[in-house]
């Protein structure tokens, strides 16, 4: 008889492409991972994890086994769904993927809410790309993602993967203490050329935004320094070094020597929770949704435009 326990650490390994990976996704340590492979390969009497290097290969059998894993992971899924719309609560364990910006500026308090209106549901989060985290729900590795889209990067919605607005996270033009920009009530895009610009590397959607819109505007990017971190990039403004596009979420209040002044137009991303279909009646992930939609306007910097769509069983969020 197979252990669901170890054929879950198998999946995991073949979505992650890594024990490490793994690990970080199911809360163990990656020595607990491969503790669980190597008990799969006694049981089964095959290999599994082939060494490549300093990483691991998925053997041509364990791609097998791990295809059947997420197979009978589905269908516990749905049995345990089940249970508890029975139960009519949150309960159990609930995996959540954020992308930075949101796992620093909004999952805290909506964790702690659910924490504490909820003491039999288990939420366990884990910081992740926001693209790649749609592909982790649609796989079964997570049970809920917070991803976030710009106009120029539609975020992919497969077959099987509901989703739902939570909220649009406007950004701003970030400058030194002194630039010019700072005595104005907002800047036009027409007037971006000439600057030097921190930004994200390139791929990031924040880094093509920046190049796009500047030659459309006529202009070619001058890019003086990159990071990953906005709140790396808004230090290296605050010494002087550049101006930058900057999202509100999760940069929290600027430091001396960095000025925001709005756009116009001004960027906006959408920020979404994801779920899969099968999952939709789990009484946690509807409270999630809803506590994610009800935190939202406190930590948002400005209105949320247009209406929401509903989600069943989640009030509106209020309007600041």
């Amino acid at each position: 008889m197979l252990d669901l326990s170890r054929l879950r650490a198998l999946h995991a390994v073949s979505v992650h492409g890594s024990v490490a990976g793994a690990a970080a996704a199911l809360g163990y340590t990656p020595s607990a991972v491969s503790q669980q492979i190597a008990k799969l390969e006694r049981e089964t009497r095959t290999t599994l994890l082939e060494r490549r290097g300093r990483g691991v290969a998925l053997t041509e059998e364990a791609r097998h086994l791990a295809d059947t894993a997420q197979e009978l992971l589905t269908i516990v899924e749905r049995a345990e769904t089940t249970m508890e719309e029975r139960r009519g609560r949150p309960s159990g364990l609930l995996t959540v993927a954020a992308f930075a910006s949101a796992a620093r500026g909004l999952l805290p308090g909506v964790l702690a809410d659910l924490a504490r209106r909820h003491p039999a549901l288990d939420v366990r989060m884990t910081e992740v790309d926001p693209h790649l985290s749609v592909d982790l729900v649609a796989r079964g590795v997570t049970d809920l993602a917070v991803a976030h889209d710009w106009d120029i990067s539609p975020l992919p919605a497969p077959e099987g993967v509901e989703h739902v607005v939570i909220g649009y996270d406007h950004c701003d033009l970030v400058v030194p203490a002194g630039h010019p920009f700072t005595a104005r009530r907002v800047v036009r895009r027409a007037d971006l050329g000439g600057l030097r610009w921190v930004c994200q590397p390139p791929g990031r959607v924040c880094h093509d935004w920046l190049v796009r819109t500047l030659r459309t505007a006529g202009f070619e990017p001058e890019i003086a320094h990159v990071a990953e971190e906005n709140h790396t990039i808004v230090a290296l403004v605050a010494a002087g070094l550049g101006v930058a596009v900057v999202p509100r979420l999760g940069t929290g209040v600027l430091p001396p020597g960095a000025v925001a002044v709005p756009l116009e137009p001004g960027p906006v991303r959408r920020l979404y929770a994801l779920w899969r279909t099968g999952a939709a009646r789990r009484p946690a992930i509807t409270e999630a949704v809803r506590t994610l939609r009800e935190h939202w306007p406190a930590v948002a910097a400005a209105p949320l435009p247009g209406d929401l769509p509903s989600v069943p069983g989640a009030p509106e969020p209020a309007r600041q």
